[in-house]
């Protein structure tokens, strides 16, 4: 006798139909995979009442999760969640175990049953027919099925139907899965595996959206990548890059990691555990970075510098946690390289200073407000100009503002290397002046900073000013502070400054005796000019040590051929002190001070050395 409840015929494949088009509909308009298998299932228990539909996902450990089963308690689906399959291992943990359809009609007798049926014998369900869902590849990734009330296996009609049900299923879990592996290529570095910058806005998003009341962030670069790829190679520094996420990564929290640009990787901290220790976690990551690390063959040390910052809900000084980490971090590569920095309150304020710097200066630019202000270089003896120093002043409105009062914008490289590009077109355009007016002029020194140098384009940038303006460059000599010079310990701009020599273009070494700089340095990078730091200058009495040290420095720079100049003199006291010791040249407001371009027309019309070259004028030519 036929089942009349359920339907026969045209009219199976008429429902058949309705219910596969319902599941299509929701899965083209990209509804999650929970709600389309909750749908699919709630409208089979429609079509077949008193059955009960489930789906379970089954991961690659072969461990079984429950999708959808709405007409089961949750208490259920949390007894069963993290179950292995197996061969005994219920209906559906068999089915996914064999690849094969499973019918248990008696669950309180079947042996399959025998370590669940505890859970579904309060529920009233005596019998179960599970289906496996297998992908393309043969593997099984869910199973679809059927819980009875009665004791009892699948009808014809619920084996057609579950055949419907099962390539509904496949195509859902197939469409989520190219969801899943979309999203993870879009939030997934390819290089490192780690979370990449979508990823990290997001989780900052959703760190918001939960309210968490108390984290930090670590924002960090690494200092040597430029090196490493210029010595060893990009696969060196890519394989660098890899080893150091997974050394940053192993140190913080799971999955908190980013890579969020080419060398720079940030971490996010809301365990308790971390939050009370942030220095400690720091530590750890800058000690497992400076482990040697094996990169295709050659043996690297990373280093890093990290700037932290901790939010805190309520307080207004926490609250751009994102701001105050780049501050720390710009404040720890500007001071303290390759070591941690935490933001606080006083760093923000000089944070702020030095963007409100920085745009100043880059408007200045913009507006051509960035001028060349000229301190003469002159004999002692005779107070004849042999020379210039371009120094950099900023227009603003009718005021002239020194160098001094905007240094901070030039720790940004891009500002830095356009002050510098802008002082260049401007020195080899007043050059040209004064020599077309027939002016004694001899060399201007223009400073350039480690960007200028480190960039490599000092060269080619110096050269092109000049040529544009038909000067030669005998008449410009570069200055760099001992700072510079030293390059923290960047072998880069030490061969920077011995490539420029290379070229016949003529160094300085300014402010000597400010920082680490010595005679021994002198020996492997050497510099065709030493000007003495004002520091001396001021302590300049007799007998006294700045008199010792100067006037032996003298006598070492005269036998290596290297010009001396004494900076910063403001009495004739100075310069007879500085004369007895055997100093040429120097400069200072006892002469003047820097003055702008007509002001330095008229200075050198009346006071500039017309016989430059002649042999002991005390001139700033090349010695011979």
């Amino acid at each position: 006798m036929t089942d009349l409840s359920y339907p026969v015929g045209d009219d199976t494949q008429r429902v058949v139909l309705q219910l596969q088009n319902a599941i299509l509909k929701r899965i083209a308009r990209g509804e999650s995979l929970d709600v389309t298998c909750r749908s699919l299932c709630e409208q089979v228990e429609q079509l077949v009442p008193g059955v009960i539909c489930s789906v379970l996902t089954v991961d690659r450990a072969g461990r079984m999760h429950p999708l959808a089963g709405p007409s089961l308690p949750e208490s259920y689906s949390q007894a069963i969640d993290g179950a292995a399959i197996g061969p005994l291992a219920g209906s559906c943990g068999t089915a996914a175990y064999l690849g094969t359809d499973v019918s248990v009609a008696d669950i309180a007798t079947d042996p399959r049953w025998a370590d669940f049926k505890h859970l579904v014998a309060p529920l009233g369900l005596r019998g179960c027919w599970s289906s496996p869902i297998s992908n393309p590849d043969g593997v099984i990734v869910a199973t679809f099925a059927f819980y009875y009330r009665e004791a009892r296996g699948p009808t014809a009609f619920e084996r057609v139907l579950v055949e419907h049900c099962l390539h509904l299923c496949l195509i859902a879990i197939d469409r989520h899965n190219r969801v899943v592996e979309h999203e993870r290529r879009a939030f997934t570095d390819t290089l490192t595996e780690l979370p990449n910058r979508a990823a990290f806005n997001a989780a900052l998003a959703d760190i918001r959206e939960r309210a968490v009341e108390r984290w930090a962030l670590f924002v960090l670069d690494l200092d040597n990548l430029k090196v490493i790829n210029d010595t060893f190679g990009h696969p060196a520094g890519d394989a660098v890059l890899r080893i150091v996420g997974q050394r940053i990564a192993a140190a913080g929290e799971p999955g908190r990691t980013f890579r969020v640009g080419g060398d720079e990787f940030a971490l996010i901290l809301e365990s308790a555990d971390d939050l009370a220790e942030p220095d400690a976690i720091a530590q750890r990551i800058l000690d497992a970075l400076g482990r040697p690390a094996d990169c295709g063959g050659q043996i690297v040390v990373p280093r890093a510098t990290i700037g932290g910052a901790v939010y805190i809900a309520g307080d207004p000084v926490t609250a751009p946690v994102r701001q105050n980490a780049d501050f720390a971090l710009y404040h720890a590569k500007d001071t303290a390289r390759g070591s941690f920095v935490m933001y606080s309150a006083a760093l923000g304020s000089s944070m702020t200073r030095r963007l409100h710097a920085i745009r100043d200066v880059s408007a200045a630019l913009c507006d051509g407000r960035i001028e060349a202000y000229y301190q003469p270089i002159f004999r002692l003896d005779t107070r004849e100009i042999v020379g210039l120093e371009a120094l950099c002043r900023m227009r603003i409105d009718d005021r002239i503002i020194s160098a001094a009062a905007f240094h901070e914008a030039t720790s940004d490289a891009r500002v830095s290397t356009a002050l510098t590009e802008r002082m260049m077109g401007l020195v080899a355009a007043d050059i040209r002046t004064w020599l077309d007016l027939g002016l004694a002029v001899q060399h201007v020194g223009i400073n350039v900073s480690s960007e200028d140098l480190s960039g490599g384009a000092i060269a080619r940038v110096l050269a092109s000013a000049f040529e544009r303006h038909d000067v030669s460059l005998e008449h410009v000599i570069l200055e760099v502070t001992e700072t510079v010079y030293m390059g923290r310990g960047d072998q880069a701009i030490q061969e920077a400054i011995r490539a420029l020599r290379d070229h016949g273009i003529r160094v300085a070494l300014d402010d000597f005796g400010t920082g680490f700089a010595s005679l021994t340095h002198l020996l492997t990078v050497p510099v065709d000019v030493i000007k003495i730091d004002k520091t001396f200058v001021d302590h300049l009495e007799p007998d006294s040590v700045s008199a010792t040290i100067v006037e032996g420095l003298i006598r070492v720079a005269k036998k290596m051929g290297i010009r001396i100049v004494a900076e910063g003199i403001e009495s004739d006291q100075q310069i007879a002190q500085l004369r007895a010791i055997g100093c040429v040249l120097g400069q200072g407001f006892v002469f003047s001070p820097a003055v702008d371009r007509d002001a330095t027309t008229t200075l050198l019309a009346m006071h500039g050395q017309r016989e430059a070259r002649r042999v002991g004028s005390g001139g700033m030519a090349r010695a011979s």
